[in-house]
């Protein structure tokens, strides 16, 4: 399977993840090649709607060009969405950053399984449904 195929189809997993905790949720079309910002997913609810940047690797790291974060939250706050990256390391299960917990390199922002695991949110945490208190690295 190619990595445009893997891709998507983690966008999909997602999508009924979210559709199943009961926010609608939709893959946004041309993402990662439209002339436009815009994130792989949008979902939310009567209160509130994220803008979501989704990756999976095998990695225990995953790096981000400095333009794709900035675009990321440019299109979040022209629209009025949350912006989060969902990432999927290997045989874990997805975690929710927000960009501000990123680590800057200097050239780009990473996120490693560690990061995610101290600072980032699962799927109930990120929609609402629990919280569950985070310490910093």
């Amino acid at each position: 399977m190619n990595q445009k195929a893997k891709g998507t189809n983690a966008e999909r997993e997602l999508v009924h993840r979210f559709w199943g905790k009961g926010w609608p949720c939709v893959r946004v079309a041309g993402s990662g090649c439209s002339r436009y910002p815009s994130p792989d997913l949008l979902a939310g609810n009567r209160e509130r709607m994220v803008a979501i940047e989704c990756k999976a690797t095998k990695e225990n790291s995953k790096y981000f060009p400095k333009e794709e974060i900035r675009l990321l939250r440019e299109f979040s706050s022209q629209i009025g969405a949350e912006p989060w990256i969902g990432i999927k390391f290997g045989r874990e299960d997805w975690f929710f950053i927000s960009p501000d917990d990123l680590k800057d390199t200097g050239e780009c922002f990473m996120a490693s399984l560690d990061i995610v695991k101290q600072k980032g949110l699962i799927t109930d945490e990120l929609i609402g449904i629990f919280k569950e208190n985070k310490t910093d690295i």
